[in-house]
């Protein structure tokens, strides 16, 4: 067992960082409204979400890692490059808000240790801006593990500091509330951008892998790899969920998504005292870093796949997204941003379809994957938990 794990480091990372990318500002939103409006009563759903989380996402590492193609290239060539702007730009347009979120996220977490919004905000964008322009897949992939150690460690702090709590694991009602953060919490376990980068990036890890060590590499082991690896994310972004949810149970009077760092504060240190809001606001800005960057990367790499743009096209999609996504949080209300937040969750349901659709055609199709492609039970699951996604995003957006 210990051999095999050796094995398969040299593979780490894409999965990882999708699945933590998943537990993004607006998602760490999502799950502390769950918490103080339900309790614990979404811990069974958010467990059960590690399943359509990873049969999804295991589907979009496979394509990667037997074509060594990103999703947007694999639906131009076979769809053509209309098509694949379709399946791409709206992807494009939602990313632009996401960011936006992200910003003020950051904001608000590094406000709660006397870092000014407006200088957090800021911070954030040029160190985005950096790493984005400096730095490759493989390059920015280090330090986004390292961040990604950062926020779960804190995540679980703010989760012991809150103690236990007498609440049911497992509630279910029919009213709009609870049905509306059911679908928001459906749309924050599968965002557009993570089909797209997790098929890019697995591509270039496959790539840079069979460079090094100078030989082709055993396929179904490197398969086995990318599924273990996208396991354990999907288990654990959901675990985090759960402490986020944890930590908000029994927090008063939160009918609305925290908007400013005295507000995050005051909730926390009524059920888990003064330090808990301190490494909560750590947990928020470093989760909202990573999703800004991990959300750019496969934004900008699908678009350009799609569209069949030149290499160099990836950072200009990056600032006609993030530019005015900053500009968003720097000038405009950051309750009107944040009040917006689940309806971008919900809305995820919807949106992710037509990625969904065309990444299950390609997945099939055995011209492409061959002795791999997309078949049997595992074909029959994509499908069905595509259909549920959709169908909940419906349910919470129209209830």
């Amino acid at each position: 067992m210990h051999q095999k794990l050796i094995k398969y480091l040299p593979l780490f990372g894409p999965a990882w960082l999708v699945m933590m990318a998943d537990v993004d500002g607006s998602s760490v939103i999502g799950a502390a409204q769950v918490g103080s409006n339900f309790g614990y009563g979404f811990v069974l759903i958010f467990l059960a979400l590690t399943l359509p989380l990873y049969v999804i996402q295991e589907v979009s590492g496979r394509v990667g890692a037997v074509t060594g193609k990103g999703l947007g290239t694999l639906v131009r060539e076979a769809y053509g490059r209309k098509r694949a702007g379709l399946v791409a730009v709206p992807m494009f347009v939602t990313d632009t808000l996401t960011y936006a979120v992200e910003y003020i996220s950051i904001g608000i977490g590094l406000s709660v240790v006397g870092i000014p919004p407006i200088v957090g905000i800021s911070l954030a964008f040029v160190v985005h801006l950096l790493i984005v322009a400096r730095r490759g897949y493989l390059g920015a992939e280090k330090v986004l593990l390292t961040i990604s150690g950062v926020f779960f460690l804190a995540l679980l702090a703010t989760a012991v500091l809150r103690g236990g709590a007498s609440s049911s694991i497992l509630y279910f009602s029919t009213e709009p509330n609870y049905l509306f953060l059911l679908a928001s919490s459906v749309g924050a376990v599968i965002m557009p951008f993570m089909l797209f980068f997790q098929a890019s990036a697995t591509g270039i890890k496959i790539g840079d892998l069979k460079a090094r060590v100078g030989r082709e590499l055993n396929l179904k082991e490197a398969i086995k790899g990318v599924r273990a690896e996208t396991l354990a994310g999907a288990f654990a972004s959901e675990v985090l969920m759960i402490l986020v949810e944890v930590a908000f149970t029994g927090v008063p009077s939160l009918t609305d998504p925290f908007a400013s760092g005295d507000q995050l504060a005051k909730a926390l240190s009524v059920v888990a005292g003064p330090y808990a809001a301190y490494l909560f606001a750590l947990g928020l800005a470093s989760a909202s870093f990573l999703a800004l960057v991990v959300i750019s990367l496969g934004s900008s790499w699908g678009i350009v796949e799609a569209l069949g743009l030149k290499d160099e096209w990836t950072f200009r999609v990056y600032l006609l997204e993030s530019v005015p996504a900053y500009l968003a949080s720097m000038l405009l209300p950051q309750q009107y941003l944040m009040g917006s937040v689940l309806y971008l969750l919900a809305l995820f349901d919807l949106m992710v379809i037509g990625p969904l659709l065309v990444l299950g055609m390609i997945a099939k199709d055995e011209r492409v994957m061959g002795e791999f492609r997309l078949s049997g039970l595992n074909e029959a699951a994509y499908w069905a938990f595509g259909g549920l996604i959709f169908a909940l995003g419906i349910l919470g957006l129209f209830t």
